[in-house]
């Protein structure tokens, strides 16, 4: 007995309908609406709060959750090691759904929506996908528009999986081990925190500058394409 893809499709859009509506009437989304919030959640759970937190920011970053409530509350509950790599995961899930739910699922739908400010990288992720994930992961990160736009793109799963990984790490690793330091008890910015957030922007956006200069440069050491038309 075979299934149409159409059908497989439509059976995955009715599952993920599904867990949004069971978190929405379970009161879930009221108890991510901020980071204390969770962070108490998640410590009555013990040992599962672990797991709990991974599939809360798988299912619910993509459709719509701010990613930085699950940042903000994993270094108020674990140690930084620990809240670094809940959150690496739970970043990482996230954005294969995104990504394959625009891909495999939605595609025309989502295409017709990405702004024109994504649709300009198009041309650089065909000449070199890889650097352009990870600059777009280091300027945009968890965004779900931008989790949209590279599943509807031609880059290749496992070169988004890399890039973005790569593109994270900055981020995470900087809020995981400055949390205490950035956020109060209650998930709220700490006041001297602007200056750590300000560095933390401005060494993104040098990582993304890098990575631009040096693709321009390997792009512009190799010989042009050969004219239609030319003997090969």
């Amino acid at each position: 007995m075979t299934h149409s893809p159409r059908g497989a499709k439509l059976g995955v859009i009715a599952g993920v309908l599904i867990v949004l509506a069971c978190a929405w009437h379970f009161g879930v989304f009221e108890q991510v609406g901020e980071p204390r919030v969770l962070a108490h959640k998640l410590v009555g759970m013990g040992a599962w709060g672990w797991l709990a937190f991974i599939l809360a920011y798988t299912v619910l970053q993509p459709f719509g959750v701010p990613g930085s409530i699950f940042l903000v509350a994993a270094p108020l509950i674990w140690p930084w090691q620990t809240a670094f790599a809940l959150s690496m995961a739970g970043t990482m899930s996230a954005s294969i759904v995104g990504f394959s739910f625009a891909r495999f699922i939605a595609r025309d739908w989502v295409s017709a929506r990405i702004p024109a400010r994504l649709r300009k990288y198009d041309a650089a992720l065909e000449r070199s996908a890889f650097q352009t994930v990870v600059v777009l992961r280091l300027i945009f990160w968890m965004s779900q528009m931008l989790h949209s736009f590279l599943g509807v793109s031609k880059v290749r799963f496992w070169t988004h999986f890399w890039g973005s990984l790569v593109g994270y790490v900055p981020t995470l690793f900087i809020v995981s081990y400055l949390g205490s330091e950035l956020f109060d008890a209650s998930g709220k910015l700490q006041p001297d925190a602007w200056p750590t957030l300000a560095g933390l922007l401005f060494t993104s956006l040098v990582i993304a500058a890098l990575a631009w200069a040096w693709e321009r440069r390997r792009l512009a050491g190799e010989p042009p394409p050969p004219h239609p038309g030319s003997p090969s």
